[in-house]
């Protein structure tokens, strides 16, 4: 888990790069920027809410014969170590950028190249390195008063609410590639971004697995689950999934099938989707891992616990007492009408 609220900026360089394809050129700044404590406050806030707001999806700098071949793993590793040739290296940093720019889609920016400190990681204060793009230019309204009139200036800027793209490298790990996190709020040239320029891929950790395996247990309840029984059970299932995830610290799978798979019919039939489906979230050969706290929050947040019925109502299931879904809900069928029927049991009606 990462915590950006005590992160410092304690160097930053600011440089423009162009589309090479549309024959852009570069501009990379003799001098790094001064900062003073307002820039700093607004230069924090833009580029760390992303990240405070995403998910948590970890990468690693890597390539395919080694990642000291990983031109952004190069100037990182040189900048960590002698953190008085940041400005330089930032200028390098902008023109492996630059060269990776020559797609027509791709937009020129702003690029700033930060030193952080400070950064909260796992619990740990480590320094980083934060590289951040903006691209999309926004037309806003000045004014000005001449005479006795309150003229409007049209002018355009960047919108400080909306980072487009940023990476924030953190010192650890270096043997593996490092500890990446990305964000992207412009989809149209994510390979640019990721792959020619980051050069980078998801990092197995406990978060990777914590989140594709939830992941893999929302395609079997939707895919062998629901046909097998019905849609509440689909999403008791979910319920007890994710709240086994959510009171260990650790998972074994033997265990997880013990106690959220209540039909034992249905073991042998999740153990032959994870051999058929398990390579697609890379957990094929995985039954044992530490559990990501964060990755079953956000997890929680995404899967649906509501069943809609045809007659426009809507039952939702409680995440956090499944029991309860399983207890006081009973469905059945009704002859005279020929139609399904939910039965909820209940002592009082909730005020809100």
């Amino acid at each position: 888990m990462i915590n950006l609220y005590p992160t410092q900026i304690e160097t930053i360089s600011l440089h423009r790069v162009g589309n090479k394809n549309k024959s852009e050129g570069i501009f990379l700044s003799e001098e790094p920027f001064s900062l003073n404590d307002e820039t700093t406050g607004l230069l924090k806030e833009y580029f760390f809410k992303p990240f405070r707001e995403k998910e948590e999806n970890y990468f690693k700098l890597t390539n395919d014969v080694d990642v000291e071949f990983n031109e952004l793993y190069k100037i990182v590793s040189a900048i960590f170590d002698e953190p008085e040739s940041m400005h330089a290296n930032s200028k390098k940093i902008a023109t492996h950028l630059f060269d990776q720019s020559n797609h027509p889609h791709i937009k020129s920016g702003e690029v700033y190249v930060a030193h952080l400190s400070n950064v909260m990681l796992d619990n740990v204060k480590t320094e980083a390195i934060g590289i951040f793009k903006s691209e999309l230019k926004h037309d806003f309204l000045q004014f000005e008063e001449r005479g006795n009139n309150l003229d409007i200036i049209i002018q355009q800027g960047i919108n400080i609410n909306k980072l487009d793209k940023g990476c924030l490298i953190f010192n650890v790990n270096k043997e593996e590639g490092y500890k990446v996190l990305s964000v992207d709020s412009n989809r149209y040239d994510t390979k640019y971004w990721l792959e020619d320029f980051l050069g980078v891929d998801p990092l197995a950790d406990e978060n990777f697995y914590t989140k594709n395996y939830l992941k893999f247990c929302q395609n079997f309840a939707k895919d062998v689950v629901l046909p097998a029984e019905d849609k509440q059970q689909e999403v008791l299932f979910m319920n007890r999934a994710v709240n086994h995830f959510a009171k260990n610290d650790a998972f074994e799978e033997t265990n997880f099938l013990n106690e959220v798979l209540e039909n034992p019919e249905l073991v042998p039939e999740f153990k032959h989707y994870k051999e058929e489906k398990g390579p697609k979230y890379s957990i094929e050969d995985v039954s044992n891992f530490d559990i990501a706290n964060k990755a079953v929050s956000d997890a929680r947040k995404k899967i649906k616990n509501v069943i809609n019925l045809d007659t426009n109502i809507q039952i939702k299931m409680d995440f956090i007492n499944p029991e309860s879904a399983d207890k006081f809900v009973e469905k059945g069928w009704d002859e005279e009408r020929q139609m399904y029927y939910y039965l909820v049991y209940f002592n009082k009606e909730e005020k809100n």
